[in-house]
């Protein structure tokens, strides 16, 4: 492939990349905005759906798309739609695990604490290293390697675009938008894999699931 053309297709993906990050970014902000969180999943539901079939930047491989019917996912809980508490910690770099043989650098810079079903919980949060940051929270759970992705699931990765927001000064943690990695799709991706503290003894049957068989 000679250079100009090599250069077209970069230029080209980077800006399907720009697309399928802005898409997000406006999903989210109108996740934010709509008071009926029900029906704020119904429409991350149906996009996440259209963006997986259709769009370059898929996790989905290209060859599985045109006939692909996830993302699948438990109904929606409202026990499940949650705020916690930030405590903050010692910042402290870590080299998380990826899902191949790199690590990726996250601070530890806080604890999110909550409660579901009279049930105390804690998962800390992560901050990107890098240029602009972001917040990053990747937990598993009970039902992890069984109902969901092994390695965890995401509830909230900023730089990204996906930012449930606050809620009177507590973070909302709603696990009904919990989402697998790409690399739950293809191995071809890289993704962060939920580090030892965050695994939750307790099953999240809320957000992403991997198919039924």
């Amino acid at each position: 492939m000679d250079a100009p053309t090599s250069l077209t297709a970069m230029g080209a993906d980077a800006l399907s990349l720009l697309d399928w990050r802005r898409t997000i970014a406006d999903l989210y902000a109108e996740i934010r905005a709509t008071a009926d969180k029900g029906a704020a999943w119904r429409v991350w539901r149906d996009t996440r759906a259209r963006l997986f079939r259709e769009h370059p930047q898929s996790p989905v491989p290209s060859d599985e798309r045109a006939g692909y019917t996830g993302p699948h996912l438990f109904d929606y809980d409202p026990a499940w739609c949650l705020t916690g508490s930030v405590e903050p910690v010692a910042p402290v770099r870590l080299e998380v695990a990826t899902s191949n043989v790199e690590t990726m650098a996250f601070t530890r810079f806080g604890v999110a604490r909550f409660a579901c079903a009279g049930v105390d919980l804690a998962l800390e949060l992560y901050w990107l290293e890098g240029y602009g940051g972001g917040l990053f929270l990747p937990f598993a759970d009970a039902t992890s390697g069984h109902e969901t992705y092994g390695a965890g699931r995401y509830l909230l990765d900023t730089v990204k675009g996906a930012d449930l927001g606050q809620q009177g000064g507590h973070l909302v943690m709603d696990f009904n938008f919990a989402y697998q990695p790409s690399c739950a799709y293809d191995p071809g991706w890289t993704c962060p894999l939920a580090p030892p503290a965050n695994r939750l003894a307790v099953p999240v049957r809320a957000g992403e699931r991997v198919a039924q068989s």
